[in-house]
């Protein structure tokens, strides 16, 4: 039976174990969405992960609308990556880009007063954090057909980008109620033309993304994140079995490298289950490496292995008072209890002061 600690090859890329650390948007980049020197020793710490998921990413000013998040559109933020990447590296990591557009989630204090661009002229519901606090979010623009090209042109760009950086791939953010997620599910998508109405045109956007990303990196290494099951951030849909079925059959054929799921249980933290798991029935569907991901603890974990439920699994908050997560899990060891006060300050409190294991048995 595989085990939690065994190593899996995910397209290009080698994974030393299964224990993943899932993105996490942690606030430390500049105003301008700048990589800064601290993360790469947040980075480094955390390397003997499997395989690091990166904290979203923005492809686009359009698509980017979290205070002090990383983006990778600009040659600075470009450069600014380049040490982070190298450091995990050097300590023998593996890490992954993961490309982020919010779509209506982006408050129009980041464009300049303009809308955001959603499927649909929708509003998210509840506030949005902006550099001046918490505000009510504004109606989108729908996205029009002719803006499509300049879209995928922004995930190319911003695909070409990672790699620049030195990345070992790429995850396209396809979850947890932005864009893409946004025209998958129909309580957001409200469309009538092509990208809009049945299962497969709703799908369409997110398959021309994929096959946009693959053919500027590599199917073999890129990866996407799916979020079935519930309701996030206003986005939900009627039959989520049949949507995210045929979507993880589009992937498949696109032939990316692994899928990843966060699909809240019942009492989960994020988002609410209004739904049966239909992670199964998702895995079936595509046919490749599969990776969930939603509060599990390391028992869970290895029977959800070796049960074959998953082929790996990504850890969230566990990673963020953790970095020595993958040991702590192997031994058996107590874990850290992460502060929700420091997830999105910008000091290093609660961000690179978390002891690893030997540190705590020391003290």
């Amino acid at each position: 039976m595989p085990s939690l600690f065994d190593p899996i090859r995910l397209g290009a890329i080698d994974a030393p174990n299964r224990v993943f650390m899932a993105p996490l948007t942690r606030g430390r980049a500049t105003r301008e969405h700048v990589p800064t020197p601290m993360m790469v020793e947040y980075y480094t710490q955390r390397a003997g992960a499997g395989l690091i998921l990166s904290e979203a990413t923005g492809i686009s000013r359009e698509g980017t609308g979290w205070p002090y998040c990383p983006g990778i559109w600009t040659d600075e933020q470009v450069e600014a990556w380049k040490p982070v990447v190298e450091a995990v590296h050097r300590a023998g990591g593996r890490i992954v880009s993961q490309l982020w557009h919010m779509g209506r989630v982006v408050h129009p204090d980041f464009l300049g007063g303009e809308k955001p661009v959603s499927a649909s002229a929708t509003t998210a519901p509840d506030q949005a954090h902006t550099y001046e606090g918490k505000k009510p979010y504004g109606e989108a623009r729908p996205l029009s057909l002719d803006e499509i090209p300049r879209l995928l042109a922004d995930y190319d760009r911003a695909a070409r980008n990672a790699m620049a950086a030195g990345f070992d791939g790429v995850q396209i953010h396809a979850a947890n109620g932005y864009l893409i997620d946004q025209f998958l599910r129909d309580r957001t998508n409200l469309r009538d033309d092509r990208y809009g109405g049945s299962v497969e045109n709703r799908v369409r956007l997110l398959a021309k993304v994929a096959e946009t990303v693959a053919n500027a990196v590599g199917r073999e290494r890129t990866g996407v994140r799916l979020s079935p099951n519930g309701e996030i951030q206003g986005v939900d849909d009627s039959n989520p079995e049949a949507l995210f079925t045929a979507a993880a059959a589009a992937l498949g054929k696109v032939g990316i490298a692994f899928l990843e799921l966060r699909e809240p249980g019942p009492n989960g933290t994020f988002g609410t289950a209004n739904h049966p798991p239909i992670a199964p029935a998702i895995k079936a569907a595509f046919g490749g490496p599969l990776v969930l991901n939603s509060d599990y603890d390391g028992e869970r974990a290895q029977a959800a292995v070796e049960a074959g439920e998953a082929d790996a699994i990504a850890f969230g908050r566990p990673f963020i008072a953790n970095p020595d997560l993958v040991e702590r899990l192997s031994k058996g060891a107590p874990l850290n209890k992460d502060d929700a006060r420091t997830w999105y300050s910008q000091g290093p409190e609660g961000y690179l002061d978390y002891p690893a294991l030997a540190t705590a048995d020391a003290a």
